[in-house]
């Protein structure tokens, strides 16, 4: 069973058409995930299967709601014996350790607001967040580094009281899993002040950085059901089925993929707990946990493709989504060749949930986001605020007229100019630039800093590197531009090769000519550089933002 009944209106396995006319959501009061999802499993069918995990180390562990619920209880109850209380902001490191599950939904109970961080970051990174959020504790793994950077970032970070450690015994921190030793599972819901309302902060995220310095996106207790749409509606999961999606918990992909809607929808949660992407024994654990459901950037698919699939047995894999960057269709082409499954594309921000997606029902179009999320009245947009005719490029906005749809952030954190900009006004812009086609369907053109602007013209990065990505040599590809006195800026591609070429003047040349087969002429990139990997975030986005900053340096 599931319990969607309880907070949609339409039948979950609805068309896309129904969908999109007739969805609406039944908001409670004072919705609290915790006790108002996982508490209710646990209470209606404590069996019901919701979190398998595994590791490189062959450690696997499968998770009952009722266990999810008495062991976030247990954990609850440390929390508040070490001073947390509603309000307070706990930064977690935790990759993708099952220990994550049960802090969340800890301190969703409390009231506490979660901050998800990637352990890539540096001890100048940490300080930055913990200053500018006020963290008051900071619970990491030890993967051999993060502890060291967050003690080197303590002297500058005065609101951090406490230090957790979910690895066992280290010297100066609180060892996690002894506490919780001691602790019960007995935790009521809060009454009074101390209870939750649905418009209190719940979940802080530091986007990604992708396109300029780390803004505090802040969701509050109705995020969760934004993603109703993201899980059932985009990603298709279904009642006790088995979902992966490729993420770390730092970032909101995590929030897509690996919580919320999935377990309002009644699906289980595969975790792999992995080092380093290796697509051999990545499609192992796909096949040996009979995972259903599945969801990664387009960069593990582009991977993915180059393998012998049919070692693997994917009978149980019914359903692939995509997200985090434009999908290029040849990658889309290949994967349902070698699978039978196609690929639907979605889109949305660390500040959304899925707001356009290709969404069960409707013909998938290889390369496009699809069409606007049920729920989320989306539209292409001219500088005027005029709705775009097809293949006119506007920018990506969402009505707010009739009010902030749930799962949209309820502000950036201590930044009012910022929030007003975002949300003061009729329209939320995205940041991002699209298209119609003439049936509606909207293409990516890029982030509105990312676009190209050469000799006059307006270049996308994606349409670039689709083709790039065609040709035999290239693995990867990141299409930016570069400053020039005569053009305003020059088109440059950074590559990656696969394996078995070289780089040389040879090849550069052999790209550009193949590009020019395929683009018009100013799209041609007048610069290459073949390096051996493209910078990215821990969620396999590539950031142009540091490659601009590269050249720009030179």
């Amino acid at each position: 069973m599931n319990l969607l009944d309880r907070f949609i209106n339409i039948d979950g396995n609805a068309t896309y058409e129904v969908a999109k006319r007739d969805y609406k959501l039944k908001v409670p009061a004072n919705f609290n995930f915790a006790y108002d999802v996982v508490d209710e499993y646990a209470r209606l069918c404590p069996e019901k299967r919701a979190l398998v995990w595994c590791n490189d180390e062959n450690e696997e562990h499968f998770f009952s709601f009722k266990e999810i619920s008495d062991d976030s209880k247990r954990t609850a109850q440390f929390f508040v014996k070490q001073g947390i209380k509603k309000g307070d902001r706990v930064m977690v490191f935790l990759r993708r350790r099952y220990e994550y599950w049960w802090i969340a939904v800890a301190l969703h109970r409390i009231g506490a607001i979660v901050v998800p961080a990637t352990t890539q970051l540096l001890a100048d990174d940490i300080v930055y967040r913990n200053n500018a959020a006020d963290i008051k504790m900071i619970v990491a793994l030890d993967d051999k580094k993060i502890p060291k950077q967050i003690m080197e970032a303590m002297n500058k970070s005065p609101s951090v009281e406490k230090l957790v450690s979910v690895s066992g015994p280290r010297e100066g921190w609180i060892d996690f899993h002894k506490e919780l030793e001691s602790c019960t599972p007995d935790f009521p819901r809060p009454e009074g002040e101390a209870a939750t309302c649905n418009e209190d902060p719940m979940l802080m995220y530091f986007t990604s950085g992708t396109s300029g310095y780390p803004k505090m996106v802040l969701h509050n207790f109705l995020y969760p059901l934004g993603h109703i749409v993201t899980a059932k509606f985009w990603q298709n999961v279904t009642d006790d089925g088995l979902h992966l999606s490729v993420a770390e918990t730092s970032w909101a992909k995590a929030g897509w993929g690996k919580l919320y809607g999935q377990w309002i929808s009644g699906t289980a949660i595969f975790v792999y707990d992995m080092l380093g992407f290796t697509p051999d024994l990545f499609f192992r654990k796909i096949s040996h946990y009979k995972v259903t459901t599945f969801c990664a950037p387009a960069t593990v698919y582009r991977f993915l493709i180059r393998q012998d699939l049919s070692k693997y047995d994917l009978s149980n894999l019914r359903y692939c989504v995509t997200a985090g960057e434009a999908l290029n269709a040849e990658v889309y082409n290949r994967f349902y060749e070698k699978t039978g499954l196609r690929i639907f594309e979605g889109f949305g921000q660390s500040e959304t949930p899925v707001i356009a997606g290709n969404f069960p029902g409707i013909e998938p179009r290889p390369g496009s986001m699809g069409k606007a999320a049920p729920g989320i009245d989306l539209e292409v947009v001219d500088e005027n605020g005029n709705h775009c005719p097809p293949h006119q490029v506007g920018h990506m906005v969402i009505h707010l007229e009739k009010g902030r749809p749930v799962g949209l952030l309820c502000g950036y954190y201590r930044n009012e100019d910022q929030t007003k900009k975002a949300l003061g006004g009729p329209l939320y812009d995205t940041g991002d630039t699209a298209y119609y086609d003439e049936d509606g369907y909207i293409w990516f053109v890029g982030r509105s800093d990312d676009i190209i602007k050469s000799s006059g013209f307006r270049i996308s990065p994606f349409e670039v590197e689709s083709v790039l990505q065609e040709h035999p040599a290239v693995l990867e590809s990141a299409v930016t531009g570069v400053p020039d006195e005569k053009r305003g800026q020059l088109v440059k591609a950074t590559i990656v090769l696969n394996k078995g070429y070289t780089a040389s003047e040879e090849l550069e040349l052999e790209i550009k000519t193949y590009v020019k087969q395929h683009l018009a002429v100013y799209k041609i990139p007048r610069m290459v550089e073949f390096v051996d990997e493209l910078p990215k975030t821990s969620s396999g986005k590539i950031r142009r933002m540091e490659i601009r900053k590269k050249d720009s340096s030179k």
